[in-house]
């Protein structure tokens, strides 16, 4: 689909505004809640959120990454989700240097009710941000069909949400691997959206930065939770030509990480609670930690990468000790 015009921004909730063309990826950060990257001269580099390191921030194009609000949430895992979104929302409005826009990878809802919606919009409106969504499997629960999230979120997209834009001389691509979605089953992108995938990168240069993201993880991270995407493979294959590649997903609720060639794969925190590891229990869902280890969890996560490699190096900080 290759660039849009600012009017047709699928999810574009807040403002509008001139994109600096200064390069590719260039920072990721966590804040307990959200990370963020920047765009300078093609290669990823790191800032923290807060700080020092924030206020030394050189200019240049940015956006921001959060992941799996669970707008709705109660539960003692974290009774108070929405007040974690503002408290990441509120970081986001203090940095010194704005984002571009933010990138929500998905359930920005826990049951997909109006209400919770409306109250995640509010929210993270408030950042004064444009907002690029995809959706997670709690946003499409309202009827099987995620109606409600395609009215609102899906302007301008391709069958279940998915689309694509170029932003900073770097192309983005969000897909959709929640529909249909099976109790503890691996995620599905499906025929079509795959055409429309491969079709969507023809003619892109290989020196094309390309940044992807979805909500469930594009590996396997845990096959019998259901953590990977099952037709992942044919996906990758049309990205294997491009010198760099990042993959960004939700869904797990806390950071790992890996590298396939030039491809780099990052899972987000949650903004709501955090999960148990890999195997560690005997399923996923919701952790409950105490109190004051919640934002221990909840951490800042600097993402480099080294002089002379395009892998991005990772360092946890949380925002509180544990």
């Amino acid at each position: 689909m290759g660039h849009r015009d600012k009017g047709d921004r699928p999810g574009d909730r807040g403002r509008s505004g001139g994109i600096d063309r200064r390069g590719a990826l260039h920072c990721m950060v966590w804040a307990g809640t959200g990370v963020l990257w920047g765009l300078s001269g093609g290669v990823p580099r790191s800032l923290g959120l807060v700080g020092d390191a924030m206020a030394a921030a050189p200019s240049g194009f940015t956006f921001l990454q959060i992941s799996d609000s669970h707008v709705g949430f109660d539960k003692p895992a974290n009774p108070n989700a929405l007040g974690t979104l503002q408290e990441a929302v509120g970081r986001i409005s203090a940095l010194p240097q704005k984002p571009e826009f933010l990138i929500h990878t998905g359930d920005i809802s826990h049951l997909s009710k109006p209400q919770e919606f409306d109250n995640a919009d509010q929210v993270i409106g408030g950042a004064g941000l444009p907002v690029r969504y995809v959706p997670g499997e709690h946003d499409l629960l309202d009827d099987g069909t995620g109606q409600a999230y395609l009215d609102r979120y899906g302007r301008g997209s391709q069958g279940a949400g998915w689309y694509s834009f170029d932003a900073g001389g770097v192309h983005f691509i969000g897909l959709v691997n929640v529909v249909n979605l099976r109790a503890g089953g691996l995620g599905n992108l499906g025929h079509d959206q795959l055409e429309w995938l491969e079709d969507d990168l023809r003619g892109k240069s290989a020196s094309t930065p390309i940044v992807v993201f979805a909500h469930i993880p594009l590996w396997t991270v845990y096959a019998d939770w259901g953590w990977g995407t099952e037709d992942a493979a044919q996906a990758l294959s049309y990205l294997k030509r491009f010198g760099s590649v990042t993959v960004l997903n939700g869904h797990i609720h806390q950071l790992m990480q890996k590298v396939e060639g030039d491809v780099v794969f990052h899972t987000a925190m949650s903004t709501a609670f955090p999960q148990p590891a890999p195997g560690s229990a005997p399923s996923p869902g919701p952790m409950t930690v105490p109190p004051d280890r919640l934002r221990s969890l909840l951490g800042t996560t600097r993402v480099s990468v080294l002089q002379g490699t395009k892998r991005l190096a990772i360092t946890d900080s949380p925002l509180s000790a544990s």
